[in-house]
């Protein structure tokens, strides 16, 4: 069904917004608010811009960039920002995936 990267959400420092694919607004509210709320709070601590991107094969990743003139993002926060992100949304994360690769890769739930 898809043959490329499909971005799940992202948020920008410079812009002060945040975006979500308008395939993924089937999903509760709860979480909805949830990603809103991880990804803005990523740009205001760390700056530059963060988006949530599915891999091929159905992963969840964390892709950030910044301007190349931008003293003020925090390359170093940053890398410790998402590894604590992975850690303490380990559960809502695993959760996107498979909704990803169940209702958009149509694979089957393994029991």
């Amino acid at each position: 069904m898809y043959q490329e990267r499909v971005v799940l959400c992202g948020s920008s420092a410079y812009e002060k917004k945040y975006y979500l694919n308008e395939d993924f607004l089937g999903l509760p509210e709860q979480i909805r608010q949830e990603l809103q709320i991880m990804c803005v709070l990523y740009t205001e601590e760390i700056g530059g811009v963060l988006t949530l991107v599915y891999e091929d094969d159905g992963t969840l990743e964390f892709e950030v960039s910044a301007d190349e003139g931008d003293l003020l993002f925090d390359e170093i926060g940053s890398v410790l920002k998402i590894k604590e992100l992975r850690q303490k949304k380990r559960e809502l994360l695993e959760a996107l995936e498979l909704y990803y690769k169940v209702f958009f890769l149509g694979e089957e739930l393994e029991e």
